[in-house]
């Protein structure tokens, strides 16, 4: 009884230390206010643009990275087959191309910090001063 109830303990923390905060980030020269309705236009490609009409480009991580999972969980409100499934109908009708993908927190950060029209998300965690946070969930 004693091992099986450490067990539940053990699983429950670990499974709650895994999820991370997710925070969106800009360019430090954009004083645009986002919210979630805006970042997730942004990113599904129902929007290009800032809502100061500034061109937008998102930048995204790998679908089975765990923030990106937690991104399109709690900001697109989707699982990351719906959102691949989005993509999928938009490339097949011309009307839309997805993000373009990297690896790591690291990359996001530094594609964001050197272009003022990217918009990428990170690990809340990872986020130094060459960036802005616009939004966390």
């Amino acid at each position: 009884m004693k091992n099986s109830m450490l067990s539940i303990f053990l699983l429950g923390a670990v499974s709650f230390s895994s999820v991370a905060d997710v925070a969106v980030i800009v360019h430090p020269s954009n004083a645009d206010a986002l919210d979630s309705g805006n970042i997730s236009k942004i990113f599904l490609g129902k929007s290009k643009k800032f809502p100061s009409g500034e061109q937008a480009v998102p930048v995204s991580q790998l679908s089975k990275n765990p923030i990106r999972v937690e991104f399109d969980r709690k900001v697109l409100n989707k699982s990351s087959s719906q959102v691949k499934a989005h993509w999928s109908k938009l490339l097949f009708t011309g009307k839309g191309q997805p993000p373009q993908e990297v690896t790591t927190d690291g990359e996001v950060i530094e594609l964001v910090a050197n272009n003022p029209n990217i918009i990428g998300f990170v690990d809340a965690s990872q986020v130094d001063a060459t960036v802005k946070v616009v939004a966390t969930f």
